[in-house]
């Protein structure tokens, strides 16, 4: 069963954090005309809810390759752009939001030790 509080809660951080790296990133790969910035939050509004309805039947490693797969097929659908420009969006989306990460906790650590 999917609990709404938990799902809204990461509907709303993932659209704050995820969605604007999304649409740059689609923005710098597919263009502006083509990556829309509601486009990024439609992508990760319906593939948060996908996710939680996915994870709620099916468990493990299939759960995550049809989840890797709505994915793709959400940036593919919304940045209109063919499956390996998605791949790549998604990639270098990850790849980015990691490099923030550790930015951030950097930057946290360093607050904490001053």
């Amino acid at each position: 069963m999917v609990e709404l509080i938990p799902l809204l809660i990461q509907i709303v951080v993932g659209t704050i954090i995820v969605a604007p790296i999304l649409w740059l990133v689609g923005r710098a790969l597919v263009g502006k005309d083509k990556a829309k910035f509601l486009d990024a939050i439609w992508i990760v509004l319906l593939g948060t809810v996908i996710n939680a309805v996915i994870g709620s039947f099916v468990g493990g490693l299939i759960a995550a390759v049809i989840t890797l797969i709505v994915w793709l097929a959400l940036i593919k659908h919304f940045f209109d752009c063919g499956w390996l420009m998605a791949l790549v969006i998604a990639i270098i989306a990850v790849i980015v939001m990691f490099v923030i990460g550790i930015i951030v906790g950097i930057l946290v650590i360093a607050l904490l030790i001053l």
